[in-house]
């Protein structure tokens, strides 16, 4: 591959479209609940088929190549949680449409993500992102952690929220990974204007919009108001409503250019990490 002025952005998108294969058809060699979580989650470990075989009774063991493996969260849609504000068997869904805008977007970061079937039926798997090593007996950076000396970068994430209407943006929901990258993660509780918005970003509140973000909601809503790909994989994804008002909200922030004022005392999420 020869690389050009934008060579480094074809090299990773070459990459996240290997994922993409992978995390869709890697078959699941192995599978653990993730705990905590208030709908079902488990993080499965997903093996290149070349190198793996899939035994042929529970109780056979199976040697795994490590080096050939990859991981991810898991997501089943019968693993989730009915809500009053979310239509039931959903999540999944919304997971892989708050992707695909961040794709467009070009922004924040969030893990591959893709619909697959899994051990307990069909659900999303997103690339597992290793957080940040720290000290023993000490918990993993958070917003609340890195709001003083990075705010500036949790800027696309707050306005990303505003976009997908995210009703559930914990502080827990941003990682740092060894890199000292930030990651965005749980994006079940979006796009349905039913719901109320629900965030931990306040500080945003008010403040204009950066202008060249502001740009690629531009050129976002201008592919969604034709019938683009994205626009086309969004309505499987979602309902026809939901589709329509996430380009409204999108002009509606075109036309204010100013982060919404959310209110700290109705707005947040529970727990808030």
């Amino acid at each position: 591959m020869s690389v050009g002025p934008d060579g480094e952005d074809a090299i990773e998108a070459v990459a996240e479209s290997v994922l993409l294969h992978r995390l869709s058809d890697w078959p699941i060699s192995g599978i653990g609940l993730h705990p905590g979580g208030s709908n079902y989650v488990f993080v499965v470990r997903l093996t290149d088929p070349a190198k793996y075989t899939e035994p042929e009774s529970e109780n056979d063991e199976v040697e795994v190549d490590e080096s050939a493996s990859m991981y991810g969260i898991y997501k089943p849609q019968a693993g989730e949680r009915p809500l009053r504000d979310f239509p039931g068997g959903t999540l999944h869904n919304r997971e892989r449409a708050a992707y695909l805008i961040s794709q467009k977007l070009g922004w924040p970061r969030i893990p591959p993500t893709v619909i697959r079937s899994g051990p307990h039926g069909e659900g999303s798997v997103q690339l597992f992102i290793d957080a940040a090593s720290v000290p023993e007996n000490e918990e993993p950076d958070n917003f609340f952690s890195m709001r003083d000396t990075r705010l500036d970068d949790f800027r696309d994430m707050a306005m990303f929220d505003a976009l997908v209407h995210n009703a559930d943006r914990k502080g827990g929901s941003c990682i740092l990974d060894e890199a000292g990258q930030l990651w965005a993660i749980d994006h079940g509780l979006t796009f349905n204007q039913m719901a109320r918005r629900r965030t931990v970003m306040f500080e945003f509140n008010g403040s204009e919009y950066p202008v060249e973000l502001l740009d690629d909601v531009k050129t976002l809503v201008a592919e969604l108001e034709t019938d683009s790909g994205i626009g086309r994989e969004l309505r499987t994804l979602l309902s026809e409503p939901e589709t329509d008002d996430l380009v409204t909200r999108g002009n509606e922030m075109i036309a204010g250019g100013n982060y919404p004022f959310l209110d700290p005392d109705t707005n947040v999420p529970w727990p808030m990490v």
